[in-house]
């Protein structure tokens, strides 16, 4: 095969393993919808899985390390190939990854009874399996400048492989140092890569509708100065989560990625959602620091639970969701703009995000607020999965054979 257009067409199994979107995409916003579908029935006593993790920290496991776990492998799967020069994974080797990660979910799901050890070993069979794939194409294509994106992946893995740990000793792995140290990875993946594509996407649109007022470019010298600032803060929160300096020093670093926002011209994009919800889903990365901080320096303010979730449901969940709409009309030739559809399944998960942080303020009405979060998820993720479903599912009608 000479092209990657090659290799696709000459695959001649299931469309969505012609590309590494369309599996992991599609599998995040299903897992995403029913977990949370999962979590609300077991907030009201009516579900309980036959699970070794406690509710609570499954429900934060597989938001982290499961939902988000698959969307950085169909972002990472379609993202290098362009970065490197080199032949995507399709077919049965993309399948095989696919299936790697749903039998993590599925372990955990019916974990009770299995040595943890076990369970531990086929969820993170995924993770590694896949860094290595990815790691082998980075160093293969001589793409030194992208070691960075590695280096968070592994930390992410080994994040998973601590929440594990400390779930086997009997801990509350919802609040130890391996989701702390995956959430902190996730930000700082977004931080990295969302530096890069937010202002190059917002600079193609606005030059398309030949603004005067353009972003500012990528990676500067402030931008870097915020980033080594974030990279400090979630480095002192995973080690001392409630250190006064660690207040101090996200509040700084919040401070400097909302500045850095700013300078992106985001205000000049409201005509398409498609590129104003980047610039939403980068917000919750500064918003998500100063929430902290000020939760670490004011206990009592948001709720620690709430300010967190500013980063886990809202940078996080915003941002991946965001990320997903666009490259998947971008890879399947469809017009780069949000429809309905597309605008509904961000408000509702802007409301979700709302709503559960509301929930940490107001702890009297928690059960409403919570639901209404959890409604809000379900209708973003399942919504994407019904709109964009067809679309992952199927090869546009001019590469059918």
């Amino acid at each position: 095969m000479t092209s990657t257009s090659e290799q696709m067409r000459a695959w001649t199994g299931p469309a969505i393993l012609t590309f590494g979107f369309r599996p992991f995409f599609f599998g995040a916003a299903v897992w995403a919808a029913l977990v949370m579908a999962l979590w609300v029935l077991m907030l009201f006593g009516s579900l309980r899985l036959p699970m070794a993790f406690d509710p609570v920290s499954w429900h934060a496991h597989e938001f982290l390390f499961g939902y988000l776990g698959a969307v950085v492998a169909g972002f990472l799967l379609t993202a290098v190939p362009n970065w490197t020069g080199r032949l995507p994974i399709v077919g049965w080797r993309l399948g095989m990854l696919a299936l790697l990660w749903l039998t993590g979910r599925v372990a955990l799901a019916v974990s009770v009874g299995l040595p943890a050890g076990f369970v531990a070993a086929v969820d993170l069979a995924f993770p590694v399996v896949f860094a290595l794939s990815i790691g082998r194409e980075i160093v293969a294509g001589k793409n030194w400048r992208n070691l960075i994106v590695l280096g968070m992946l592994g930390v992410f893995i080994i994040g998973n492989a601590l929440f594990h740990w400390e779930a086997a000793r009997g801990g509350y792995a919802a609040q130890g140092y391996g989701l702390r140290l995956g959430l902190g990875a996730g930000i700082m993946m977004i931080a990295v890569i969302g530096g890069r594509v937010v202002p190059s996407f917002t600079r193609n649109w606005l030059v398309k509708r030949q603004s005067k007022i353009l972003p500012a470019p990528p990676m500067q010298a402030f931008d870097k100065v915020a980033l080594v600032a974030l990279l400090v803060g979630l480095c002192l929160w995973v080690g001392l989560p409630l250190h006064p300096l660690t207040g101090v020093t996200l509040a700084v670093a919040g401070a400097l990625h909302l500045i850095r926002l700013a300078r992106w011209a985001g205000h000049l994009t409201l005509a398409e959602p498609l590129v104003t919800v980047l610039h939403a889903g980068y917000a919750f990365v500064p918003l998500g620091a100063l929430a902290l901080a000020a939760e670490i320096l004011a206990p009592g303010s948001l709720g620690m639970a709430g300010a967190q979730h500013l980063w886990m449901a809202g940078a996080i969940g915003l941002m991946t969701l965001a990320v997903m709409t666009r490259a998947t009309l971008g890879h399947t030739g469809q017009s780069l703009t949000a429809g309905a559809g597309t605008l509904v399944i961000y408000l509702a998960l802007v409301l979700s995000v709302l709503a559960r942080v509301a929930a940490g303020i107001w702890p009297d009405l928690s059960v409403p607020l919570s639901t209404v979060a959890g409604a809000g998820w379900i209708v973003a993720f399942g919504g994407f999965a019904v709109v964009y479903g067809p679309l992952l599912l199927r090869l546009p009608a001019a590469r059918r054979r």
